[in-house]
């Protein structure tokens, strides 16, 4: 006997809108948290404990190597949790995911340093690094999911704004954090963390980590599975591997949903991880920076990504009045004109240095806002979650895994100028322009199809 609509929506109570919102932002604004505390220690505390010393700009780029390993594992939970969603639903998933983050953050926390065990200390990092990853590859397209499959008519890439807030809330709650422990902890020397930080203070953010994942799992753990997913199953579509039917019957979307992420993923680590470098570098040396202390830049930053959340929610009623296409062509080519202009920005002092953040983070936040509704209706519900993930976390290999990489020798061929690194964010703006032209617009796409 076949179910119909109205039996189905009998059986499968649908989630108010409270927690739907709720539970897709506290999802992401943790694993995000989780992403940006690596990303500030890699900075501001791995180069110094986790590497042997002699060579601060090596430690640094090995840090960053590693930060960027786990861009590798991303697709690689992608796939892994998207064959679960797909399979078996959103919410055991999303669930999985949040707690194999959590528990790889907690653990750095405790980790030996080099001085300890040797080169263990690094190879450890490396493997929980990748843990973090793994579980980020299949932690955003859920959760973009759980927002787009149970959004009110009309209004999805509103709600796909959700999940994105994820990452400027996270940003400022590890931030904040390291700010409070690095007052608590004050060094003499601008350019180095106390001995204290050093010693135990840079390991409370890791640890904290664990009190935000039992209260997004509380959230998580009182989810239903969206109707739409429910409708596949009873009709019998739930695909055997999804992820071999994904690149049979949709590999120009797999294609094009990576290359619509590329400018976001590049801007994104370049406006939070090389900044950071970039902003506390002294202004004179083989790579001449900005000369800011850490407290200073970090909360011109927060300011920053103020802007970021600000443009992420206002992206979402834009994509959904004109398109999300048309809304994104928009951003990515102030994206190109934006990269050309850091030298000019940077070179008007403290008031270019903020209109630098503001504008980058605000753009960041145009770019990655609709990202949460377009992705997800590229693909049909049954491969939905695999295609998604796949192609937001490919795409961090080819944008965010080698970024602070490339913007780093970048930085050092510039002699200290950020020039070519703002030269690299608009080509890789090009490339993600390119790809929007050739798509199609999917606002009116059904998305329980």
């Amino acid at each position: 006997m076949s179910v119909t609509t109205a039996q189905l929506s009998m059986k499968a109570p649908a989630n108010s809108r409270s927690r739907v919102i709720l539970a897709s932002l506290i999802g992401t604004t943790i694993e995000f948290y989780d992403f940006y505390v690596y990303a500030t220690a890699a900075v501001l505390v791995f180069p110094h404990l986790f590497f042997p010393p002699g060579n601060e700009t090596t430690a640094l780029l090995s840090s960053f190597a590693i930060f960027g390993a786990a861009m590798v594992a991303r697709p690689l939970g992608a796939i892994f949790f998207g064959h679960l969603g797909d399979k078996r639903g959103r919410k055991i998933t999303l669930v999985g995911a949040l707690l194999t983050m959590g528990i790889a953050t907690f653990l750095i926390g405790v980790l030996p340093t080099f001085a300890t065990v040797g080169w263990f200390a690094p190879a450890l990092l490396v493997v929980l690094r990748l843990a973090q990853g793994f579980a980020l590859g299949g932690e955003w397209s859920g959760a973009a999911l759980v927002a787009t499959e149970n959004a009110p008519e009309g209004k999805r890439a509103i709600f796909g704004t959700f999940p994105q807030l994820g990452a400027p809330i996270g940003f400022i709650i590890a931030n904040g954090l390291f700010l409070i422990i690095a007052a608590i902890l004050p060094s003499d020397d601008p350019s180095r963390p106390s001995l204290a930080f050093l010693d135990w203070g840079w390991r409370i953010p890791f640890l904290f980590s664990a009190v935000m994942v039992i209260v997004g799992l509380w959230v998580r753990l009182n989810l239903v599975e969206s109707t739409a997913f429910e409708k596949t199953v009873s009709k019998g579509e739930i695909k055997k591997v999804p992820l071999v039917s994904v690149f049979q019957s949709h590999s120009k979307e797999l294609v094009l949903g990576t290359f619509y992420m590329l400018a976001t993923y590049v801007l994104f680590y370049l406006m939070t991880t090389f900044s950071l470098s970039y902003g506390r570098a002294a202004t004179a040396g083989p790579i001449a920076g900005l000369g800011y202390d850490y407290t200073t830049f970090v909360l011109m930053m927060i300011v920053g990504v103020v802007f970021f959340g600000i443009f992420t929610m206002v992206s979402g009623p834009w994509a959904d009045r004109w398109g999300r296409r048309k809304t994104l062509i928009c951003v990515t080519l102030a994206i190109i004109v934006f990269g050309l202009l850091w030298v000019p920005m940077l070179s008007l002092g403290n008031v270019g240095v903020m209109a630098w953040l503001i504008l980058g983070f605000a753009l960041m936040g145009m770019t990655f806002g609709p990202m949460g509704a377009l992705l997800p209706e590229l693909f049909p519900v049954s491969m939905r979650y695999t295609g998604s993930g796949i192609s937001y976390n490919v795409s961090s290999i080819l944008g965010a895994a080698v970024a602070p990489f490339i913007a780093i020798a970048l930085w050092k061929l510039g002699g200290g100028s950020p020039f070519w690194v703002g030269v690299y964010l608009s080509a890789m703006a090009v490339l993600t322009l390119i790809a929007l032209l050739i798509g199609k617009e999917t606002k009116d796409v059904d998305i329980e199809a």
